[in-house]
């Protein structure tokens, strides 16, 4: 018997029949809850607010415990001390008139970082020269922290607001500027294209294709020039924040450090911890919420 045989008889032997099988439909009000809520305690605690008021809360009782087992205000006050003072000075308008000095010389340095990283950034990306410019420069003067230049700022500029923001904008000029030109190279080459075959060029190509691209990069820049400034100016002004009689947030800190209030020296502190969590935490998520979530670009 040969293959075709052997096929001809397997086609010809009768096949099992698969059983029929019927169900019934069951009506979607009989089904019941597909999804079940979940338990208002595991709610709760899948909020990251609430877990971070939690960290919060068991900090500041760590912190209180700590101050009273002590028992030395001068070294190491209570937290109730601490908020005491805060609120007086908050109160008498000490603190926000500090403040506001302090925030208004950041905004002019870090305002003035930014669009030097982006005239920097922008050249890179349309001339070798420029490339190798930027490269070189932010491997030259990124490493170097700003403290190190109030010598040199002191000479140039003298004592005043001008100092300030020389070193401010050295904290954010490269960190926007190395994360934007980092961003910048992981667009890929097929956007690029598009962008040149509409005839985008220089500037226009910049703006249309390549910043929205690397916006997640251009975020993270941002964020680290923030940072940068904000522990830079409050250090500076400990050294000499004083400018045309008036003293920004480090001074205050210094001030009270010179009267022995160690309680005002915490609430100072507690002040520059509550502007820095306000500005990541409200500012700067509500951009990525606007735009890379928006957009789709985030990685989580």
């Amino acid at each position: 018997m040969n293959a075709m045989e052997a096929g001809q008889q397997a086609d010809a032997a009768p096949r099992a029949k698969r059983p029929d099988s019927i169900r019934k439909v069951v009506p979607a009000s009989e089904i019941g809850a597909i999804e079940v809520p979940l338990p208002w305690t595991q709610r709760i605690w899948n909020s990251s607010l609430f877990r971070r008021a939690v960290i919060l809360i068991v900090l500041a009782v760590i912190w209180e415990g700590y101050g009273r087992w002590l028992d030395n205000p001068l070294s190491f006050p209570t937290l109730s001390e601490t908020l005491t003072s805060l609120w007086t000075d908050i109160a008498n308008g000490q603190i926000p008139d500090r403040l506001q000095v302090t925030l208004r010389i950041l905004l002019m340095g870090y305002g003035l970082g930014i669009v030097l990283a982006a005239v920097l950034t922008t050249l890179a990306v349309s001339t070798r020269i420029a490339t190798d410019l930027l490269s070189t420069l932010t491997a030259m003067f990124n490493p170097m922290p700003a403290i190190a230049l109030l010598p040199l700022a002191l000479l140039w500029f003298g004592l005043g607001v001008p100092s300030l923001i020389f070193v401010i904008v050295h904290s954010v000029l490269w960190a926007v500027a190395l994360n934007t030109h980092a961003g910048f190279l992981a667009v890929s080459t097929t956007l690029r294209m598009a962008g040149q075959t509409f005839g985008l060029r220089g500037l226009r190509l910049v703006t249309g294709i390549l910043i929205p691209a690397a916006f997640p990069a251009i975020l993270s820049g941002l964020k680290i020039g923030w940072a940068f400034a904000w522990r830079t100016l409050v250090a500076a002004e400990l050294v000499f924040g004083v400018s045309a009689g008036q003293g920004g947030l480090g001074w205050y800190i210094f001030e009270k450090r010179n009267l022995l209030e160690t309680s005002g020296v915490f609430a100072g502190l507690i002040t520059v911890m509550i502007v820095g969590l306000f500005v990541e935490g409200v500012i700067f998520q509500t951009i990525e919420r606007l735009t890379v979530r928006r957009w789709g670009m985030h990685g989580g």
